[in-house]
């Protein structure tokens, strides 16, 4: 559900229509204090922790529906840290948060369960705006703004059912074709970029792999265009765009 933020942007509650729950956990105070304040900016409810030991108590009190987590902590590290979150909170999103960058460590963060990966430094900005996504993909915050139905021609797509169809069929898409496809209908007729697309749908960084857009593309293709005027299009060098069948 979704209301408008303090920043004019799309405010994610919870389906009961509280504000979402996010814990932050880091053994740097003025940083903790900094991400704890940007989070509220957003509406969200935040608690913060400064070890492991202190997360796992605070995450069984305030059951939280999305996790910051960094990984070096004074008691334990921060991947013991998500292995013992994970027994009582399974579906729980983490994003780790660390002064490592290496690819190792970034892989053994993701390998371990965890579900984005941020090095420090960092801008607020993209904390916020990976979180959003990891909450959004969750089911947390579900998109039920005023009018929640999108129509693109006869393509139609519900933000809460996330049924779509066009004309009177029926269309299954994958929860990352889903989230192309939303993108892609919020924003008709506008050329979107691949590092918008990937920005926006995947919320990480691929380094230079934006050849999974180009693959994304494809699969809504053959599932939206298939057998009928074409409504995803390429503009070369630019991005693509959604527009009705002509």
């Amino acid at each position: 559900m979704t209301t408008t933020s303090p920043l004019g942007r799309t405010e994610l509650l919870r389906s009961d229509r509280s504000p979402v729950r996010v814990l932050v956990v880091d053994d740097e105070p003025p940083l903790a204090e900094l991400l704890s304040m940007a989070l509220r900016y957003e509406g969200w409810e935040v608690r913060s922790a400064g070890d492991g030991a202190g997360a796992l108590r605070t995450a069984r009190d305030f059951r939280p529906d999305a996790v910051v987590l960094d990984v070096m902590l004074p008691d334990m590290d921060g991947l013991a840290v998500l292995s013992r979150l994970r027994r009582d909170h399974a579906d729980v999103p983490v994003l780790f948060l660390t002064a490592r960058d290496a690819v190792e460590d970034r892989i053994a963060g993701l390998t371990a369960g965890g579900d984005d990966y941020v090095t420090k430094p960092f801008s607020l900005e993209e904390v916020v705006a990976r979180l959003r996504g990891l909450i959004r993909r969750s089911g947390t915050g579900t998109s039920a703004r005023s009018g929640s139905t999108l129509v693109v021609g006869d393509l139609q797509l519900d933000e809460d059912s996330h049924e779509v169809s066009r004309g009177a069929v029926s269309i299954h898409l994958t929860a990352t074709e889903f989230e192309l496809l939303r993108f892609l209908m919020r924003n008709p007729r506008r050329v979107l970029s691949k590092a918008q697309i990937l920005d926006r749908v995947w919320n990480y960084d691929f380094g230079g792999q934006a050849n999974v857009v180009e693959l994304y593309i494809s699969y809504l293709r053959k599932k939206i265009d298939a057998g009928r005027t074409p409504m995803i299009h390429t503009r070369r060098g630019a991005g693509y765009l959604i527009k009705p069948g002509e």
